[in-house]
C-alpha cells in the first residue's frame, strides 16, 4: 500500500492583531515557513512538485495565489507551482489533504502544504465585501429562507442546543490560556517554531485573565452568551508541512516522523455550521476501526468554547488529551494557517510525549469539517 509520509512541519510563533508579524507580507510569512521546512529536512526545493497553501479572503496582499507567490518569494525555483486552497477555517488542513491524496495516488512524489493568514492586513471578512455571500442567492433562500448566517450565532445556538452555561465556557478558556502558557514555558513549542522578525514566541495567550475578568464582558450578540473571551483570537501566522511518497523518502534520503493514516471531511448544517467535527469525527473512527481510546492526542480548533465542548459531549472525549497545549482561545486563529499549525504541534506533541496517534479535526464556514488522523514512525 502507498503511504504519504509526513517529513517535518513547522510554524511561525502565532501573534496577535497589529502583533509583531503584522506587518510583514503574507507572501514573506509563507515564504518563512517553506524556506524553515526544507532547510529542516533537507529537501532539495528543485525535487518538490506542488505547493499546496490554505488561505482565506484572498484579496490585497493574499490575492494572487498566495502559494504560488510564497514560494516564489522564499527565492525557490520558478518550475515548481503552487495552488491556493479555501476550505475556510479548515484551508490549510485540506491543503495537507490534497498534498496527501496526490502522494497516494502517485501523481507527486513530494509536496509543500501549509497555510498563511495576516488578519492584520486582510481583516476578516474582506473577500465577502458588504452582504453576506448567501443574500442574493434564489436556492440558498428556499432552502434556509432569510436566516442569519454568522459564525457568533452559530456559537450561541450550539451553547444552548447542548446546555453548555457561560460559566462552564469560561472555565474552559481559562485552561486554555493556563495549558497554553504552560506550553509555552516549558519550551513545548520551541522546536516547531522557525522565529521570525524577532518574535520567538506566541503571543496570544493572556496570563493575567480571570474568571472574574471574563464574567464581566458583554455577550457580542444581544441575548447570547459567547464573548470575546470565549472565542479564538485574530491572528497572523503560516505553517506548513513537507509530504513525501515512498519512493520520493527513497530517492532523496527523507527521514518520516509519522505517516498520514486518514484524511476525511464531512459536511453538518450550514446554520449551525461549527457542528460538523462531531460527524466528522465519527466517520473517521468508524472507517478506522479506531475509538478514541486508541488516540493519544487530539487537537480540535477552538474557534468558541461552545464548539469544543459539544465536540466533546457527543464524543466522551477525555480533556487532558485534548488540545493539551491549548487552543485558539488562547494561541490564535490565523484562519488559513491552523489547520497546519494544529497539525505541526500534534507531531511535535506526539513525539515530545511518546504518543503513537494523533487526530486534528476543525469546524468551518459552511457547515463542514476536516479530520486527519496521523501516526508516528
Amino acid at each position: 500500500m502507498p503511504e504519504a509520509y509526513i517529513i517535518d512541519a513547522v510554524r511561525t510563533p502565532v501573534t496577535r492583531r497589529g502583533g509583531g508579524l503584522s506587518a510583514v507580507h503574507p507572501a514573506d510569512l509563507g515564504a518563512h515557513v517553506i524556506t524553515a521546512l526544507l532547510a529542516r529536512a533537507q529537501a532539495g526545493p528543485g525535487a518538490v512538485d506542488d505547493v499546496v497553501f490554505g488561505c482565506v479572503d484572498t484579496v490585497g496582499p493574499q490575492a494572487g495565489d498566495i502559494a504560488r507567490t510564497a514560494w516564489l518569494a522564499a527565492g525557490l525555483p520558478e518550475a515548481v507551482p503552487g495552488v491556493t486552497v479555501d476550505r475556510q477555517c479548515g484551508s490549510s488542513q485540506q491543503a495537507v489533504h490534497f498534498a496527501a491524496q496526490a502522494v497516494l495516488s502517485g501523481t507527486a512524489g513530494l509536496v509543500v502544504a501549509g497555510g498563511v493568514q495576516n488578519m492584520s492586513m486582510v481583516p476578516i471578512g474582506s473577500a465577502m465585501g458588504p452582504e453576506d455571500p448567501f443574500s442574493g442567492s434564489e436556492g440558498w433562500r428556499a432552502r434556509y429562507g432569510a436566516e442569519e448566517i454568522s459564525q457568533f450565532r452559530a456559537a450561541d445556538l450550539i451553547a444552548a442546543r447542548w446546555g453548555i452555561g457561560r460559566a462552564e465556557m469560561e472555565r474552559y478558556a481559562l485552561a486554555s490560556h493556563r495549558r497554553a502558557a504552560r506550553a509555552i514555558d516549558s519550551g513545548a513549542f520551541d522546536a516547531e517554531i522557525a522565529p521570525c522578525r524577532g518574535v520567538t514566541v506566541d503571543e496570544g495567550p493572556r496570563r493575567d485573565t480571570t474568571l472574574e475578568k471574563m464574567a464581566a464582558l458583554r455577550p457580542l450578540r444581544e441575548g447570547g452568551t459567547i464573548t470575546a473571551a470565549l472565542s479564538s483570537q485574530i491572528s497572523d501566522g503560516a505553517a506548513a508541512l513537507l509530504i513525501a511518497s515512498d519512493d520520493a523518502v527513497r530517492r532523496h534520503g527523507l527521514r518520516p516522523r509519522a505517516r498520514i493514516t486518514h484524511l476525511s471531511a464531512r459536511g453538518d448544517d450550514p446554520v449551525l455550521m461549527l457542528t460538523a467535527p462531531i460527524p466528522a469525527t465519527a466517520h473517521a473512527l468508524k472507517s478506522t476501526g479506531l475509538d478514541l481510546d486508541d488516540i493519544d492526542l487530539v487537537e480540535i480548533n477552538e474557534a468558541f468554547a461552545s464548539v469544543v465542548l459539544a465536540w466533546q459531549r457527543e464524543t466522551g472525549a477525555e480533556r487532558a488529551r485534548v488540545n493539551a497545549c491549548g487552543g485558539a482561545i488562547a494561541l490564535g486563529h490565523p484562519l488559513g494557517a491552523t489547520g497546519a499549525r494544529l497539525l505541526t504541534t500534534l507531531l511535535h506533541a506526539l513525539e515530545r510525549t511518546g504518543g503513537r496517534r494523533g487526530l486534528v479535526t476543525m469546524c468551518e464556514g459552511g457547515g463542514q469539517a476536516n479530520v486527519t488522523i496521523i501516526e508516528r514512525v
